[in-house]
């Protein structure tokens, strides 16, 4: 949904963590619909998989912290694309992006919980439902499993001499509430992508906002029979009861600018600071025929979380500057170098570089 070399990421997928082994159905391009003339066109899929960081949680995890094995995945999108160009210049894009963790083993301190992972329960994250008997109470008054996912949209206007101007937006939720806006929608990722192809210094731009900090509130209250208001706050992005959290071989799943579990250095799989809000730079230029820059730059503020705010905020900033050469002499041939900076409370002081060549079809 978001350019994949410019933007810092979706909130719900980002490229940010290692792939996922799933199965996976679905049209990946938009296919329009018959008897719209080219106006209306959808594309979506379903996915089941299985988590495979269940060794590094072993060796990462400190004695008595969570960590999970034999977790499944799933996922799901449906997108719409309501407009032709060749009649106005203006598209519509628009869609619904969900994944959900569950079966699996937990083990908390010496408690081991069990999740089932029959065939109704594959069912029951397809359609989130609540969980059976053999579930924790939670599960099952609640729904199974650790659901989250996005509302994504975004325009697209298709200016003279091929500019492209490309506003988006994507909420994030983790619960029915925010799914449909219960609290408002005041947790979002908004950008503006800007494309001008005829200009070889800088080619394309993109800026964008994002905050997590609302979260719906600090207070969570979950209904009973003498006090039968419910209060759904408190959603801890990207945690989980349950579940290590949204993140794979410790990188998160969703936004990297939420730290990933890997930097903690206490032995805990967890998101520490989920509550965030930042800005977000990218542009990237063709200044000769053979050489492609990149340039990205992050600033954040960090509150921790609800159930463990920081005493002060912290500010973090990442960069990267990258240079790719593509010799059109050597066919499928391109060498890239990188550099990255961080600075900050967050991820403290340090700098890398990576060199890579890359081949492309045959090598003769």
């Amino acid at each position: 949904f978001n350019n994949p070399l410019l933007s810092s990421g979706g909130l719900t997928f980002s490229g940010n963590a290692r792939p996922i082994p799933q199965v996976r159905i679905g049209i990946p391009e938009y296919t329009v619909i018959p008897g719209t003339k080219g106006w209306l066109a959808f594309k979506g899929h379903i996915a089941y998989g299985m988590f495979t960081d269940d060794g590094w949680q072993k060796n990462f995890v400190a004695p008595g912290n969570k960590y999970t094995e034999h977790v499944l995945y799933h996922s799901k999108d449906l997108y719409v694309k309501l407009g032709n160009r060749e009649k106005f210049p203006l598209i519509f894009e628009g869609g619904l992006e969900m994944a959900a963790q569950f079966g699996g083993n937990a083990f908390i301190g010496n408690e081991k919980i069990d999740m089932p992972n029959g065939i109704k329960d594959f069912f029951k994250v397809f359609i989130p439902s609540g969980g059976s008997s053999d579930t924790p109470m939670g599960e099952q008054t609640n729904i199974y499993g650790n659901h989250l996912g996005s509302w994504n949209f975004s325009l697209t206007w298709y200016a003279p001499q091929d500019w492209t101007v490309r506003p988006y937006y994507e909420h994030y939720f983790e619960d029915h509430s925010q799914m449909f806006g219960e609290y408002g929608w005041k947790d979002c990722l908004t950008g503006i992508e800007i494309t001008f192809p005829e200009n070889p210094i800088v080619s394309s731009f993109v800026y964008e906002y994002i905050s997590t900090k609302d979260q719906t509130g600090p207070v969570y209250w979950d209904h009973t029979p003498e006090i039968p208001e419910q209060v759904s706050g408190a959603d801890n992005y990207y945690n989980h009861s349950i579940y290590t959290g949204w993140q794979h071989w410790g990188m998160g799943i969703g936004n990297p600018l939420v730290m990933s579990p890997v930097y903690n250095d206490n032995g805990e799989i967890i998101f520490k600071s989920n509550r965030i809000q930042g800005h977000h730079f990218g542009i990237m230029g063709n200044p000769c025929a053979d050489l492609q820059y990149r340039i990205l730059l992050s600033v954040t503020r960090n509150w921790g979380t609800y159930d463990l705010p920081f005493y002060e905020i912290k500010k973090n900033g990442n960069a990267l500057a990258e240079l790719k050469y593509t010799p059109h002499r050597l066919k499928g041939w391109d060498f890239t170098a990188s550099l990255g900076l961080d600075r900050g409370a967050m991820l403290g002081k340090s700098v890398g570089g990576m060199f890579t060549i890359r081949k492309t079809g045959w090598i003769r």
